[in-house]
């Protein structure tokens, strides 16, 4: 079976408009959560959220087509922008590829196509509000005449999109898979929308401090957007043209919990069923695993959930193995969640840090695992895993292994 590995990463959160940026500040321990100022969130529970900043939008203005940007709403533009980093980064040259072998897998909830961006303009409203619209303009910008289309798995999106980019990848139907996803839904609707399911934080008074994930203090997931991109191929393919290789995509598991539409099955049996079969998958034993990137949203149930799921998965050796919540400081992307949370356990393998989980200040009886409370560790990790799990019962876990040099 062909190895699959990462020679190419991009990203835009609430932390930085790049992976250098958001990476750096994440291992500060920075928090990119803020009051609302895009509009007046005073009639809301919720008032504050985990926004990107708009420095995007230069490079956006300088890789895309005037025409095209109008053509894109904000999320799309993010998403292209995010691709074109890892492309850049990966230094491939697709001319040297069969481009009908060239995929672009995304996970995509919905283009961001809300009441905002038609408020600025009512033009193009379907190419717009199109969900296949950010892997059509990544494929025509680069020329990738391999299969581009969305995968809309809920918060588990962007993880389905690895998952079956490296699939496709080792079964020889596509050479190298453009992979990610993206996700804009700072808005009054889907914030009055998780509010009415007691879903998110309305910690008004300390937004920085609002995701607590883990923590015995929590009371719900903060509302984040972003966008990241990975760049897939076959080592024998990273290998001939001298890439730079971050990790392995070494397995992954997709299943679905057949069970309730917004709550995990109970103790977790669901979750930790995925890992179990991504191990299996990727040929890893538990004692190999050294650090996992969890779910973690910061509400009460899924973080007892998730525990639970790794005590099932891992037996005693869970409490030997670090980990950490992205979503502390980058808030919930939903469907861009898995890719970025992805990168940021690539990262960990790559540079030996791993993330801390910030702002735990209180432990939950219940909840005894390492969870890297508020500072970095360094700490070498050869084999992470990486969880997402969406509404519907959607679950995905990626295991990624660090590359042999």
């Amino acid at each position: 079976m062909r190895k699959v590995v990462i020679t190419g990463m991009g990203m835009i959160t609430a932390l930085g408009s790049n992976v250098e940026s958001t990476w750096e500040n994440m291992m500060q321990g920075k928090s990119g959560v803020k009051k609302i100022t895009s509009f007046d969130p005073s009639l809301l529970e919720t008032q504050f959220a985990a926004a990107a900043n708009d420095d995007f939008e230069e490079k956006a203005a300088k890789i895309i087509p005037k025409r095209q940007r109008k053509q894109m709403t904000r999320a799309t533009r993010m998403l292209v922008v995010a691709a074109d980093e890892a492309i850049q980064q990966s230094e491939i040259n697709f001319d040297e590829f069969d481009r009908t072998k060239i995929g672009t897998l995304l996970g995509v909830i919905s283009a961001g196509y809300d009441e905002f961006e038609k408020e600025q303009s009512g033009s193009h409203m379907i190419v717009r509000s199109m969900v296949n619209a950010p892997s059509a303009w990544v494929s025509m910008k680069y020329g990738l005449e391999g299969a581009a289309f969305s995968l809309s798995t809920a918060c588990a999106s962007s993880a389905y999109a690895i998952s079956l980019g490296k699939s496709l990848i080792q079964a020889g139907v596509l050479d190298v898979a453009i992979v990610g996803g993206i996700d804009s839904h700072i808005n009054p609707e889907y914030i009055s929308g998780f509010n009415q399911i007691l879903a998110m934080s309305t910690r008004n008074d300390s937004p920085e401090t609002a995701s607590r994930p883990f923590s015995k203090t929590r009371d719900g997931f903060v509302m984040g957007e972003g966008a990241g991109v990975m760049v897939l191929e076959s080592e024998e393919s990273a290998m001939r043209r001298s890439a730079t290789i971050f990790a392995e995509v070494a397995g992954s598991a997709l299943t679905s919990e057949a069970s309730d539409i917004t709550a995990p099955k109970k103790d977790g049996e669901g979750m930790a069923k995925t890992m179990k079969l991504a191990l299996n998958n990727a040929k890893v034993e538990i004692d190999e695993v050294e650090y996992i990137n969890a779910h973690g949203t910061s509400t009460n149930l899924n973080d007892l959930c998730e525990t639970l799921a790794i005590k099932e998965c891992f037996g005693n050796k869970a409490k030997e193995i670090a980990i950490t919540s992205s979503k502390s400081m980058i808030g919930h992307t939903l469907g861009a969640a898995g890719v970025i949370e992805g990168i940021s356990t690539v990262l960990t393998i790559y540079h030996g840090i791993i993330p801390p989980t910030i702002n735990y200040f209180e432990a939950d009886e219940m909840l005894d695992l390492d969870y890297v409370p508020n500072v970095s560790r360094k700490q070498n990790v050869t084999v992470a895993l990486s969880n997402s799990f969406g509404f519907g019962g959607h679950n995905a876990t990626v295991v990624y292994r660090k590359a042999v040099k």
